[in-house]
């Protein structure tokens, strides 16, 4: 599923560098703390490579 804005494309690219040991999971919180504890490291990959361009920088809908 690609990320439908900006802050979601990088809650989970912070969410996957957790999943990784690139970073702590301590210092996540928010969504990508929620997106680390619910979705697998494929899923956060696909989320997170998706291209920032013309994306707004958070979701109207939520």
């Amino acid at each position: 599923m690609p990320a439908i804005s900006k802050a979601q494309q990088k809650a989970a690219g912070a969410a996957l560098a957790a999943k990784r040991g690139e970073t702590k999971v301590g210092d996540l919180d928010g969504a990508a703390r929620s997106m680390y504890d619910s979705m697998d490291e494929a899923e956060l990959e696909k989320m997170a490579s998706t291209s920032r361009k013309d994306k707004p920088e958070h979701d109207a809908n939520s």
